[in-house]
């Protein structure tokens, strides 16, 4: 039954021969149903709540230290007589990174434990965060010093979600996922909240090195807090021995991927998520650099905060909308459109509105209804990728992201480019508005909510997991 709710009107009968016919002699070697009982014993229900607690801070604290960079961009480019090319590039450097270690970390979370690698990465990247003024000050070239730290910190926080996911499958039942994931999932708003508004003010007041020590050195206390207190102290040890050993997940052929890349659907998927990544890294990166040059006088707390708030409560909105859309009986593919419509669409006017000579309460509309309506792709292709390949969402998910943050290092670079060669911001708005009609166009035009993981002709019990 849960897989006819799930699937609603996409429901095919193959589905449920699929599930019934899961059986532990499908898979693996004699034993290996008994192991992967043993190595994943769900999380009690109490238990799932701390650990959400946790993971929601964490999440924030991820994006606490991501965000700090942008938000001392201009104070930092004033200092050390930064051009907005080289901005770009220090900016842009962190995708390079972020981009590499997607579908690693899911590798290496899937064989010794989504918490381990979580561990290690965020006691890395806060301690990245927090030394990164001192590399700054003490290195003879800051620009380059800057560009290699933050291609480490890509590097190092790239495998953040992928962990989350195996971990979430690992240990949580399947009918509490959604709400962790969502939950844990807002804190990358509420991350980039508390650092537009604490960091706006800290860097009024001490200087924009107090950023990254205290969002470095918060996050470096949370990695002690969760390893003293969850994993009792336990060391996370990844040996080569664990890496070796295989996951209890299926391995996909090779011309199963092949098969499922074919799918216009699929392609839909990751020509949509890379324009939606793209824009959103871009704003990211240069919406606090555009009001400190457009409105000098402005306070940075104000469009540093307020969007967030705008786009938090919108998240939420965006979901329960879609799901009620479903229930009522609409079709899911039609749903997902709609929210994609909004997110790259309607969002798309408010951002061409920047184009033009407006003042700063204006300006901070517009972008707070642009990010708003952004989050509505948590509704659309984000969730249709489970929809499309439930069997291998996760690894398809990684393919999508490292799409999506290969070209948000070209996207951010050449922003950076445009802003220098036009002394305008118009060209930049219009750029994130081509790239979104771009993914958007291609959305509408091929995408659908059918499974395609699967072949009619052929049942691959050992390759399907629902």
């Amino acid at each position: 039954m849960a897989v006819i709710q799930k699937y609603g009107k996409n429901y095919s009968p193959d589905l449920v021969c699929h599930k019934e016919n899961h059986l532990p002699d499908k898979i693996g070697a004699p034993g290996s149903h008994k192991k992967w009982t043993e190595q994943n014993t769900s999380w009690s229900r109490p238990v799932a709540r701390v650990w959400t607690v946790v993971l929601l801070l964490g999440t924030c604290l991820l994006y606490c230290a991501r965000v700090a960079m942008p938000i001392c961009a201009v104070s930092m480019a004033e200092q050390f007589k930064w051009s907005k090319r080289e901005s770009g590039m220090v900016l842009g450097s962190f995708f390079w990174g972020y981009c590499f270690t997607q579908v690693f970390g899911g590798y290496v979370s899937d064989r010794v434990g989504g918490e381990k690698v979580l561990l290690l990465s965020a006691a890395a990247w806060g301690s990245m965060t927090a030394f990164t003024p001192i590399l700054a000050h003490f290195c003879s070239q800051p620009i380059l010093s800057m560009t290699l730290a933050r291609f480490l910190m890509g590097l190092l926080q790239g495998v953040h979600y992928p962990s989350l996911a195996s971990l979430c499958s690992q240990k949580v039942v399947e009918s509490e996922r959604g709400f962790l994931m969502s939950t844990v999932g807002s804190g990358s708003y509420l991350g980039t909240l508390v650092i537009g508004g604490a960091g706006s003010l800290m860097l009024d007041l001490y200087g924009w090195e107090s950023v990254f020590y205290v969002s470095g050195l918060l996050s470096v206390m949370w990695a002690y807090c969760m390893w003293k207190y969850l994993l009792k102290g336990e060391g996370p040890i990844i040996t080569l021995e664990s890496l070796g050993n295989s996951g209890p997940q299926s391995k996909l052929s090779k011309r199963h991927w092949l098969r499922l890349l074919k799918q216009p659907a699929v392609c839909a998927v990751i020509v949509t998520h890379l324009c939606t990544a793209s824009t959103f890294f871009t704003l990211l990166s240069w919406l606090p650099t555009f009001f400190k040059d457009t409105f000098p006088e402005a306070k940075g707390w104000v469009f540093n905060v307020i969007p967030w708030f705008v786009a938090i409560p919108s998240s939420l909105f965006s979901g329960c909308l879609s799901d009620h859309l479903i229930s009522q009986g609409y079709d899911t593919a039609s749903v997902r459109k709609l929210m994609q419509f909004f997110s790259m669409g309607v969002s798309s006017v408010f951002t061409l509105l920047l184009c033009g000579t407006t003042t700063f309460p204006w300006a901070v509309a517009f972008v707070s209804a642009t990010m708003g309506l952004t989050t509505f792709s948590h509704s659309g292709v984000s969730v249709n990728v489970q929809d499309l390949a439930p069997s291998c969402a996760g690894a398809l998910f990684g393919v999508m992201n490292t799409c999506g943050a290969f070209s948000g290092v070209l996207m951010v670079y050449f922003s950076g480019y445009l802003i220098e060669a036009t002394g305008s911001w118009a060209t930049v708005f219009a750029l994130i508005t081509t790239v979104n009609l771009l993914g958007l166009c291609t959305f509408l035009a091929f995408a659908e909510a059918r499974r395609v993981d699967i072949e009619s002709s052929k049942v691959r019990h050992h390759n399907i997991h629902i």
